[in-house]
């Protein structure tokens, strides 16, 4: 049954919408993220906040972070009372929060002028909000004022970004907010309202009025956010659409879909509040901006910001409404402003759809020549359960969502993907436990297993697959309905995107292994039981999966090995879930009898040594102690004395910086069965062994570390290198060895308490 939708630009008149005072005024700005317990929040799709009267939680909507520590309301006041306009520091007005080479030419200086002195008549909104008070200027940020046209068609969503109650005359003072959600928390950003302009005009985005301030503010507050203007050159509309809601945005091939189902989808989508846009894919960067002869820009962002039917003699036409953030060159072919469909169309449908035909960047078009014209459609849902293709049920449910931060750092936790077997399990691994089934769900469509493909890079290729659905076995089944999404953090800096190659992976972890440690062999004999497909270079990723009650780790990887970055994870579902690090106590069981006593000679040497170099005290120090040690290694192994004195202070002296005859032969020993433990890791016989192998190495002489323990190792004793020295490996034992020493003597009730694993992360970072 087709969904028939009337919607029209939201009526939000400033009188009603930015004056608190009014009769007429909105209520209280509210989420759709609720807290339930710490790392977990419950999921409202209607986007209410419980009304227990707790107070809201720092990163929520209504108590959203602070950027930079700068506080609206106190920075309002006291340039109230002081009656002088806001000038950020933080974000000035100079060339550097351009972010883009200054222009030689005099004639293109570019000056920063607030509103009323670029227009005498200047307002934060006129009349209403709408998507044609968005145009793109010089700059090539289409992917986020399309998220933002999307965002003018749903009011409640626009009032998170654009708050109430600003204009630029009832108490102006120069300063205005905006809130955008940054990987799992709401952001309020603080910026004053000089605006470059060049010529007289505003030189990025502008209205079309030209005396309308809104979307230049709000260009220049996520500029504040990612570093500069510059830093907004060139994207993905999935960015902006996200960062507007705080929603899960992907991708849908238009070919996947006929012109009628799609129609449907998009309609029951912008019903559900989701945010819409699409491209044409452009074949090479030269054809990216080029116009077609249908008057549509290939590579180049359009808002989808209606859809609608229109009688056409017997027949009803399905048609979408698209909006260019040029806020001009439109579409020119059928149900377009200027064709002949419209004069032979009654003035009923015509007012019933509000039609307006300006040359303003909006623009009908039927589904038909959409599908034949265009390749993507971005959506961005606010709820997961608006992710279901077609589904125009109203029903509400309640989701649960957990989320952790997380990086990739070279020779410790950046493992690669499932093809470098030696490092993909020394990614970082997040523990999901699901306890509860879902209610049972009927004919569930089975994930494509993509089997084959999941550790390959995306070409940018849509591969499209027809199932044959007659042959596909659907039962009724109970199971635990998951989405997990992962999204690369603080890719975009200094005027350039730079998105690493990400996927992640679910296994199922038998009852004999939870809690522990999953190493090399584990997932070298384990296929996923579901993954996010191949590896792609954006900024997010997802997939919706249905799995059986029990306990899984989830890995998120970049495609190739060594790649630093930050990320962030977040896990939905219908039901009572726990997603934490996948971490375990830390433990030793390092035994200096473990090595095998001196061979004769290397003991001759030893008395000879301290009978040449020991004073009264028959000691040697850390200088005498390298120059024994060095003369029973290889040259690949020498310690140097910085190495050398680690080992005496991990050695029980009674403060002193010395070793007896007794303790540097004990020493000795022990370097000898270390070394025969680093041969062993040292396959090329480099005298280096690989950062990766780290934990396996000192897994081999009895030391058991996490992740984070052995992530802060390499960070200190690999430091960025891309192998680990015979020394770098002797001082990470020697500085365990003491750590553990010392744990174990500890009297403290709450440094015990506390555990081995933050005694060690404490005193490793020192």
């Amino acid at each position: 049954m087709d969904v028939k939708l009337e919607r029209s630009k939201p009526s939000l008149a400033p009188s009603h919408y930015w004056d608190s005072s009014s009769s007429g005024a909105p209520g209280p700005l509210h989420s759709f993220l609720v807290w339930t317990e710490p790392g977990r929040r419950s999921l409202d799709p209607v986007g209410n906040m419980a009304s227990d009267g707790a107070a809201a939680p720092l990163g929520s909507i209504d108590n959203p972070a602070k950027f930079q520590n700068q506080d609206f309301d106190a920075l309002l006041q006291e340039c109230l009372k002081d009656k002088k306009l806001f000038a950020d520091p933080t974000f000035p007005a100079e060339q550097k929060s351009i972010g883009m080479p200054k222009d030689p030419n005099p004639a293109k200086e570019i000056k920063w002028k607030r509103p009323k002195e670029i227009s005498a008549d200047a307002l934060f909104v006129e009349d209403t909000i709408g998507t044609t008070d968005i145009c793109q200027g010089q700059l090539g940020d289409c992917w986020l004022l399309a998220a933002l046209s999307s965002l003018t068609v749903h009011s409640k969503l626009f009032a998170k970004v654009v708050p109430p109650n600003q204009s630029l005359s009832d108490s102006y003072a120069g300063i205005f907010h905006f809130r955008f959600w940054q990987y799992g928390e709401w952001v309020e950003v603080v910026v004053d309202d000089r605006l470059p302009v060049r010529e007289g005009r505003l030189l990025f985005s502008y209205s079309r009025t030209r005396n309308e301030f809104w979307s230049a503010l709000v260009e220049k507050a996520y500029a504040k956010l990612v570093g500069s203007y510059g830093s907004l050159k060139g994207g993905n509309i999935s960015e902006g659409m996200e960062d507007f809601t705080g929603g899960i945005a992907y991708s849908l091939p238009v070919a996947s879909r006929t012109p009628p189902v799609l129609w449907r989808i998009l309609t029951a989508s912008l019903s559900r509040g989701s945010l819409l846009s699409c491209f044409i894919q452009a074949s090479s960067y030269a054809e990216v901006g080029k116009v077609t002869a249908d008057g549509l820009v290939k590579g180049h962002a359009y808002a989808i910001t209606d859809t609608n039917k229109v009688a056409k003699g017997p027949e009803e036409v399905l048609l979408l409404k698209l909006r260019n953030p040029w806020g001009f060159v439109e579409f020119c072919g059928s149900w377009s402003d200027k064709c002949k469909e419209w004069a032979d169309t009654e003035q009923s449908e015509k007012q019933r759809i509000k039609l307006k035909l300006e040359e303003d960047g909006e623009f009908w078009i039927s589904a038909g020549d959409f599908s034949a014209m265009f390749n993507v459609v971005e959506l961005c849902s606010v709820s997961p359960e608006s992710l279901e293709d077609g589904d125009t049920s109203t029903g509400q449910s309640t989701w649960t969502i957990s989320e952790h931060k997380g990086s990739w750092v070279s020779g410790s936790s950046a493992g690669g993907s499932r093809k470098y077997n030696k490092s993909f399990w020394k990614n970082p691994q997040f523990e999901l436990v699901l306890r509860e089934q879902d209610q049972e769900d009927e004919d569930e469509e089975e994930e494509d297993d993509n089997d084959g493909e999941e550790d390959e890079i995306d070409k940018g290729e849509e591969v499209l697959k027809e199932k044959n659905k007659a042959k596909t076995q659907k039962q009724k089944k109970k199971h635990c309905t998951v989405l997990v999404e992962l999204l690369q953090r603080n890719r975009r800096q200094n005027d350039k995107i730079n998105f690493l190659y990400i996927a992640f992976h679910v296994y199922k972890v038998p009852p004999e292994l939870q809690g522990a440690c999953l190493d090399r062999n584990f997932f070298m004999n384990t296929r996923p039981v579901g993954r996010s497909g191949t590896y792609k270079a954006q900024r997010g990723i997802w997939r919706k999966l249905r799995l059986d009650p029990g306990h899984y780790v989830i890995v998120g990887s970049t495609y190739r090995p060594n790649q630093p970055g930050e990320f962030f994870i977040r896990i939905f579902s219908k039901t009572r879930n726990t997603l934490g690090v996948q971490d375990f106590t830390c433990s030793s069981d390092y035994l200096p009898v473990m090595a095998a006593p001196l061979v004769p000679e290397d003991q001759t040497k030893v008395e000879k040594t301290f009978d040449e170099k020991a004073g009264p005290d028959d000691r040697l120090n850390a200088q005498e102690i390298m120059e024994l040690i060095n003369s029973v290694f290889d040259k690949s192994c020498h310690l140097p004395l910085e190495t050398c004195r680690q080992i005496i202070f991990g050695e029980d002296t009674e403060g002193r910086a010395t070793l007896s005859r007794e303790q540097a032969e004990t020493v000795l020993a022990d370097l000898l069965a270390l070394q025969s433990v680093f041969v062993q890791f040292d396959e090329d016989s480099s005298g280096s062994i690989s950062p990766f192998e780290l934990s396996l190495a000192l897994e081999a002489v009895g030391m058991t570390c996490d992740g984070k323990v052995v992530q802060l190792l390499s960070e200190r004793f690999v430091g960025g290198e891309p192998h680990l020295s015979f020394h770098g490996f002797v001082s990470c034992v020697s500085r365990l060895r003491k750590l553990f020493a010392l744990f174990e003597v500890e009297t403290s009730p709450e440094v015990k308490d506390r555990g081995i694993n933050s005694w060690l992360l404490r005193f490793l970072a020192l």
